[in-house]
């Protein structure tokens, strides 16, 4: 593997005041903190109206497709970057609601894009390496055109659409599965498999569906290197180690000491025609790696004795094995040795806990 750059070139400055919109996603979640800690008191993250359990200092709650009260809030604030991570990534939900789905994946971004417009603000789009259907070996590139399988893959890419016309010189990124922990503790690929595990339910997942699962640590740095430069157009973000849906059940069930029993696994085949499944999405980041001179990224997970070797790797304890989740934590959530907020997340995780079982 390419060798990981420590330290991100500086483009400059970073302009601000800043927004970050999608904060209920894991993306956006763990984007926020990363940037209010930088930047304390000139960062505004949105969360949907409905998502009233994410509270906490500069978080608003404003529905994207509300093109007025957008307005409103740049107008209030005056952002001038924008880092856009909306967009709703539940499959089954955006194939039996359409409709909804090209309202949050498509006129979301339509109105972000014009208010970063009409306010002269850097604008950084995120969307989805769901765009294509994994039909061959992955590897995808900028280049290869697109063929997404599901109404979400096809919503995200009509947005993506959307921004390059109205702001070409915007950049989209387009990501993977970001990994780190979510405002709920089920939503994302690690906490939607260990919110299973933890009620000892089980967790089907495929053998086939492959992607270029990365630390939020990673993604917080190269969202903030595009922030700060000028660079424009499509670049694919994905980390340099493909995982299987069933390897990413396999390591959270090891490493957070669950039931190896819980871990189901099938083919895509057998899953059902709603919602379809992708198979081998896995991007390839040379594009970026040309930009940035080096990888932003580190293998997920980095320590490789907590990579499946076979399928049944998760089945494997020794009487000496301790998984736990403070170990899930130290090494699934965050890079192991350097900056992370994953432990600033979980404290506030447990205090709104706390909280909200009070009341």
């Amino acid at each position: 593997m390419t060798p990981v750059l420590d330290v991100l070139p500086c483009p400059g400055p970073l302009p601000l005041p800043l927004l970050v919109t999608g904060i209920s996603g894991v993306a956006g979640f763990n984007a926020l903190f990363h940037f209010q800690r930088h930047y304390p008191g000139q960062v505004i993250g949105i969360r949907p109206t409905v998502t009233w359990q994410l509270t906490g200092p500069g978080i608003v709650p404003l529905d994207t497709e509300d093109l007025d009260a957008l307005d409103e809030l740049f107008r209030e604030h005056r952002f001038r970057s924008v880092l856009n991570t909306t967009g709703n990534c539940a499959l089954k939900s955006c194939e039996l609601a359409p409709e909804m789905a090209h309202r949050t994946n498509v006129t979301s971004a339509e109105h972000v894009a014009r208010c970063a417009q009409r306010y002269g603000a850097r604008l950084v789009h995120l969307s989805s390496d769901l765009v294509y259907s994994g039909v061959g070996d992955g590897g995808y590139v900028e280049t290869d055109p697109v063929d997404p399988v599901t109404v979400y893959g096809k919503t995200m890419y009509a947005g993506e659409g959307v921004v390059a016309e109205l702001v070409p010189e915007a950049a989209i990124l387009r990501i993977s599965l970001p990994m780190g922990p979510s405002f709920n503790r089920h939503a994302g690929a690690i906490d939607w498999i260990q919110s299973r595990f933890r009620a000892g339910r089980p967790a089907t997942l495929y053998f086939d569906e492959v992607r270029s699962a990365t630390y939020c640590d990673d993604l917080n740095r190269v969202f903030e290197w595009f922030l700060r430069s000028s660079a424009s157009g499509l670049y694919h973000l994905g980390g340099p180690r493909a995982v299987t849906l069933n390897q990413i059940g396999q390591i959270v069930n090891k490493v957070g000491g669950y039931d190896p029993k819980l871990l189901r696994g099938c083919p895509r085949k057998e899953a059902g025609p709603i919602p379809p499944r992708a198979g081998n999405v896995s991007m390839n980041s040379a594009k970026l790696i040309g930009l940035l001179g080096g990888n932003p990224f580190h293998p997920w997970p980095i320590d490789p004795r907590f990579v499946p070797t076979d399928r049944h790797w998760h089945e494997e304890r020794s009487t000496n094995w301790r998984g736990s989740f403070t170990l899930l934590s130290q090494q699934l959530y965050r890079k192991p040795g350097g900056e992370s907020v994953v432990e600033e997340i979980l404290e506030r995780l447990a205090g709104h806990r706390a909280v909200v079982s009070r009341d």
